[in-house]
C-alpha cells in the first residue's frame, strides 16, 4: 500500500500549518520549505480548504491556516478524503478485468489489511505529529519573516 503524492502533500501542508499556527502562511512559503511545486500545493490547499481542514484568506496579507484544531484532525479521516483510489489490485477497481475473480481468496485479505491500516490511522491526530514543533521547524529550511 502506498499513499499518493496528494496525500503526502496534504499531510505536509497540515503539519507546516500546525507548526506555524500563530500566523498565516503562504503556499509559496510551504513549497519553498519542502522543495515541491507551488502548483501542486495550490491544488492540495484548495481541496483541504473545501474539506474544512484549513482556512484561506485572500488579498494583501492573506494566507492559510488550520481550519480545525490539530487534535480534531484524525489522520484516517484525512487520508480517506484526499486519497482517490483504494483499488489495491486491478480486480478491486471499477470495471477491473480479472480472470480468477470470484475464485480468488486475495480480496478479503487485502480488505482486512486496508481496514487495519485505517484503524491505526484513525487512532492518531495531527496534534500527535506536532508534539515536537521546534524539531519539525528546524528540520525545514523555513523562511525567516522580516520583523
Amino acid at each position: 500500500m502506498r499513499l499518493s503524492s496528494f496525500s503526502d502533500y496534504s499531510l505536509r501542508v497540515l503539519m507546516y500549518l500546525g507548526v506555524h499556527a500563530e500566523r498565516l502562511v503562504t503556499i509559496g512559503e510551504i513549497a519553498e520549505a519542502y522543495g515541491i511545486s507551488a502548483n501542486h500545493l495550490t491544488k492540495v490547499v484548495h481541496q483541504l480548504g473545501r474539506l474544512g481542514y484549513l482556512e484561506t484568506l485572500r488579498g494583501k496579507g492573506g494566507g492559510i491556516r488550520l481550519g480545525r484544531l490539530a487534535g480534531e484532525i484524525r489522520l484516517g479521516e484525512l487520508i480517506r478524503q484526499v486519497e482517490g483510489d483504494w483499488a489495491l489490485v486491478e480486480c478491486f477497481a471499477t470495471g477491473g478485468n480479472c480472470q480468477i475473480h470470484g475464485a480468488c481468496r486475495l480480496p478479503p485479505i487485502l480488505d482486512e489489511a486496508l481496514a487495519a491500516m485505517f484503524a491505526a490511522l484513525d487512532r492518531h491526530t495531527l496534534a500527535e505529529l506536532l508534539v515536537r514543533p521546534r524539531e519539525l521547524g528546524q528540520a525545514l529550511p523555513l523562511r525567516r519573516l522580516a520583523g
